[in-house]
């Protein structure tokens, strides 16, 4: 949700959505081209300060939809840079730093951080509805726009239901003790588990009674200065990767 209050309220929110594709392609173009670890960090500190001082996303917004990818790169890395050790008896196993690989695993690591800030630029700026237009426009297969579609209306729909069921248990003293929170959470499970089910028949009906005839349409919105964003985007995209490329 975080998400898509800052595509729907952020500064940059009548901008060409491919400008923005455009922009988002070559941050992720510039993280790849990137020759060192500072590079590639350079280009994820530089998408990030565009995010957030040219869309006016809050910084705390940005970090809180960023943690739990970085929380992953972080694992990552460490899985990477760490190498196990087995001995012959039980229990005998050590863990040690491989050396070797450091500046691989830091290339990796920086060059992630650039792909990551990137999309986030897209994901933060652009709702999901402008983006499945693009898709659309570059000929992306209807079939998987149609699934985007129905998840994007899905999750809202679940998450109004998960936050009703959340406040009736909590009205009932549901998550006073942990014996009752947990039995209430169960519930909740439950209940969200059922309503996909029924949901989902209720999609497919829908489909069939309409003999699933075309892809699922909705309005446009139009951007009167399309150009000039693809201009400035493009512009500024090709001069990040020349930066890029001149930083040793």
């Amino acid at each position: 949700m975080l998400i898509e209050q800052s595509a729907y309220t952020n500064r940059w929110r009548r901008v060409s959505p491919s400008a923005k594709g455009v922009t988002s392609l070559c941050g992720m173009l510039a993280a790849y081209a990137a020759a060192t670890p500072v590079a590639a960090c350079g280009v994820a500190a530089i998408l990030c300060v565009v995010t957030v001082l040219g869309a006016g996303i809050p910084l705390e917004r940005y970090l809180r939809v960023a943690a739990p990818a970085c929380l992953f790169l972080t694992f990552s890395a460490l899985s990477l840079a760490v190498s196990l050790n087995v001995g012959n008896s039980f229990g005998d196993f050590v863990l040690l730093p491989v050396h070797s690989e450091l500046q691989k695993v830091a290339q990796v690591c920086g060059r992630s951080l650039g792909g990551l800030a990137a999309l986030l630029f897209l994901a933060l700026t652009t709702p999901l509805i402008d983006i499945i237009a693009l898709l659309r426009r570059l000929g992306a297969p209807e079939v998987l726009l149609d699934i985007m579609i129905l998840c994007y209306r899905t999750l809202f729909v679940f998450s109004e239901a998960v936050r009703e069921t959340v406040t009736a248990q909590s009205a009932r003293l549901g998550y006073t003790t942990i014996r009752l929170s947990m039995r209430s959470l169960g519930g909740l499970v439950a209940n969200i588990a059922v309503q996909v089910w029924q949901r989902s028949q209720a999609l497919h009906l829908a489909a069939m009674a309409r003999n699933n005839d075309g892809p699922l349409r909705f309005l446009e919105q139009t951007y009167p200065h399309s150009t000039r964003d693809i201009c400035v985007a493009v512009s500024g995209g090709v001069a990040l990767i020349v930066l890029t490329l001149m930083i040793p």
